[in-house]
């Protein structure tokens, strides 16, 4: 499979993954052929990017940190927990216990394989994509910063939860419109819940505060910021980067990365970033990319503690107007003098 902008797709070509609804349904097959209508289609519902079957690439595995089984079921619940929220019910916490379990024990299980973020989102299913990548990166970082299971756990269902308060309908008191901020809104809602722990709460509240004091909304510093909210901090921005409101202005994940290293010790945790940085593939496997010589190719393979330095695929014609090609494989891992220029998805 590649990973490519939704403009260079083509009619007849195969989509390479399920896209899915907000509550877990399939929207549209793996496999299924795309005509021109499907295609606008998925437009009109703000797919930006996608997977495509490609024949050149049919022995690349994309390796997942967690399961698409889990991150469907980990979304269907989402959406049910938010839908009981909204209409002034009680957050079914067992459930949403029994997704991060199982999103504890993939990460567990697959803690030597880098995360690529490459999603299929719609605007139907955003935030709760959102949502499940933010508590997978905040796993990942949790697993590498050597947290117990208690904390994992906690970790977890503050990250998942994080963004609860924007679907929660605004307090009417102008005396204290702060309050109607989503972070205040999820922290309430959240605390008042016995089966949650107050520190998966304050990570609602407190996953926008900076280390510098810039942040929002109490303009804590560094020592008054729990380690838990500083790593939700990261995987949210980060997931953010990649997948804006406004996907015009989203940014490649080496670009996310670098932006966020620019950022260490002002908004974020350096320990937090340096793990981080070494659990995310900085150019996701399937994803097309101009290398220094010129050449261009697709991510074929990662190197765990190497994300920058990927194993690439190129294809080369034989000769002008020849369907022939010849296949290479440019290991940056071994090749010092090679350096990748662009992704060019």
């Amino acid at each position: 499979m590649r990973y490519t902008y939704i403009n260079n797709v083509e009619q007849g070509e195969r989509l390479g993954r399920h896209i899915f609804a907000s509550d877990g349904r399939v929207l549209l097959q793996e496999g299924v052929q795309l005509t021109v209508g499907l295609i606008s289609r998925l437009r009109h519902m703000g797919v930006e990017a996608l997977y495509i079957k490609d024949d050149r690439l049919k022995d690349v595995k994309i390796e997942e940190v967690v399961s698409e089984t889990v991150k469907r079921s980990t979304i269907e619940t989402l959406k049910e927990s938010f839908h009981f929220i909204q209409k002034g019910k009680t957050l079914d916490v067992q459930k949403v216990q029994k997704s991060i379990k199982s999103i504890i024990d993939e990460v567990l299980d697959s803690q030597f394989t880098l995360l690529s973020l490459t999603d299929i989102r719609t605007e139907d299913n955003d935030l709760f994509v959102h949502s499940v990548n933010v508590c997978i990166i905040s796993t990942i970082i949790g697993v590498k910063l050597k947290l117990d299971r208690l904390k994992l756990q906690e970790l977890a269902t503050g990250a998942l939860l994080h963004d609860l308060g924007k679907i929660v309908p605004d307090e009417e008191n102008p005396e204290l419109p702060v309050y109607n901020d989503h972070t205040w809104k999820g922290f309430n809602v959240l605390r008042k819940n016995k089966e949650i722990s107050t520190l998966s709460a304050h990570i609602a509240l407190t996953h926008h505060e900076h280390v510098n004091g810039s942040g929002m909304p109490r303009q804590l510093e560094d020592d008054n910021i729990h380690l838990l909210s500083k790593i939700v901090a990261v995987a949210n921005a980060f997931d953010r980067l990649v997948a804006p409101v406004d996907r015009a202005k989203a940014l490649f994940p080496y670009e996310a990365c670098e932006h966020i290293m620019a950022l260490t010790n002002t908004h974020f945790s350096h320990d937090v970033v340096w793990h981080f940085l070494r659990s995310i593939a900085f150019y996701p496997t399937g994803s097309q990319v101009k290398l220094s010589t010129g050449a261009t190719g697709i991510v074929v393979g990662q190197h765990y503690g190497l994300p920058q330095r990927p194993i690439i695929r190129t294809f080369q014609m034989t000769r002008t107007g020849s369907t022939d090609y010849e296949v290479n494989h440019v290991d940056l891992a071994n090749e010092m003098t090679i350096f990748i220029k662009d992704m060019v998805i």
